[in-house]
């Protein structure tokens, strides 16, 4: 039988197809059998220019306890000012908020009690002058031998007392403002703001009123009291180191130290009470304002650190990215025992030298794990 020539260019075709494919599977295999892994990540070059990258090493161990607060007078330069007369307020000159200096005019009131204080005043002038002419006449006739001793010692006396008495509504008078004859002047006796007001024109203050009319704080300097929880007793010492964040000024660092202790708790939320003195910029903190505090314990320790933002927390588990070079990134699982400000302090898996990333961690990350 005569060859068919179509079969024989069909033969030729597939040989040929197969040697062109042949050199392409036998170099894939070679590529396989050397265990080159052609899909690893590398950093690319414009990326590699921003990182940031750190040093892990040893830091001293700092505990930190995290407290909710709020902002309060300091009790000891506050004055409240309460009436010292009955009456009718009139001519009120200051507002809540306001900024007063010692001795500054907060109010007036209209008083028979300092119209009583002015009559008092003119009958205690009257006395003092006729004791005083009585005193000088009774010395000249004890010169002259026409009264005894006894005669001058009680005009000294009566002069004294007169004197004395003078004095005393003068005092008197001063206490209440120093005010006319029916007035007394309310003045503030330190200088600081006003932080609470309880009068008006008009207002009626009665013998019997026990409340303050105005409380006068100077707020340069301020407490910051915080709740201590029972778990987080033992972590609080006098002398610790704060640090003070409010939402009114993010990011804003605010450094004072634990004062004093109130050793009892509170029988409603189960807190114990801290005191915070810290001085007040600008004025910049305001009573009632409410304050997260961080309490910083040096534990005399030290323990390998990186920076928060080198630690990826997945699967419930930390990692590092530890770099040797932007093709040799190892991804690195860590045990996170405390932080302190914007450091871990850690253990396993790392020792002091190497290099972690530290910005970029999760992208890298997830990339690493694709």
């Amino acid at each position: 039988m005569r060859p068919n020539p179509l079969n024989s260019l069909v033969m030729w075709t597939v040989a040929g197809l197969a040697l062109m494919a042949g050199p392409g599977c036998h170099q894939e295999a070679t590529d396989s059998a050397s265990g080159q892994d052609t899909a690893s990540y590398v950093i690319p070059d414009s990326l590699l220019r921003t990182l940031t990258i750190d040093t892990v090493g040893l830091c001293g161990v700092v505990h930190t306890v995290t407290l909710t607060g709020q902002v309060d007078f300091n009790e000891d330069k506050v004055v409240r000012i309460y009436p010292l007369v009955s009456g009718t307020v009139t001519d009120v000159r200051v507002m809540l908020g306001d900024y007063v200096t010692r001795g500054e005019e907060l109010a007036r009131v209209k008083s028979s009690e300092m119209a009583g204080y002015s009559s008092n005043l003119i009958s205690a002038q009257t006395n003092l002058q006729v004791a005083k002419k009585n005193l000088e006449a009774t010395l000249d006739m004890y010169h002259g031998g026409l009264a005894s001793s006894r005669d001058s010692l009680s005009a000294v006396a009566t002069y004294d007392q007169a004197l004395a008495e003078l004095r005393r509504i003068q005092a008197v008078i001063n206490i209440n403002g120093g005010g006319d004859s029916a007035t007394d002047v309310i003045r503030t006796p330190i200088s600081g703001f006003i932080v609470e007001k309880f009068l008006t024109n008009n207002t009626i203050i009665r013998p019997d009123n026990g409340n303050s009319l105005f409380t006068i704080s100077d707020l340069a300097e301020v407490w910051v009291i915080a709740n201590v929880y029972e778990s987080n007793i033992a972590d609080i010492h006098p002398g610790d180191s704060v640090q003070i964040t409010t939402l009114a000024y993010p990011g804003r660092i605010f450094p004072g130290k634990v004062d004093k202790i109130m050793n009892v708790l509170d029988p409603t939320n189960k807190v114990m009470k801290v005191r915070i003195v810290i001085a007040n910029p600008g004025y910049l903190l305001k009573p009632e304002m409410f304050a997260s505090v961080k309490v910083s314990n040096p534990e005399h320790r030290e323990m390998l650190c990186v920076p928060q933002q080198a630690v990826v927390f997945d699967n419930s588990q930390y990692f590092v990215l530890v770099f040797h070079s932007p093709r040799d990134i190892r991804i690195t699982p860590v045990q996170v025992e405390t932080g302190s400000g914007d450091r871990y302090y850690i253990t396993g898996g790392l020792h002091p030298g190497d290099r972690v990333i530290c910005s970029q961690t999760l992208l890298i990350y997830q990339a690493l794990n694709t």
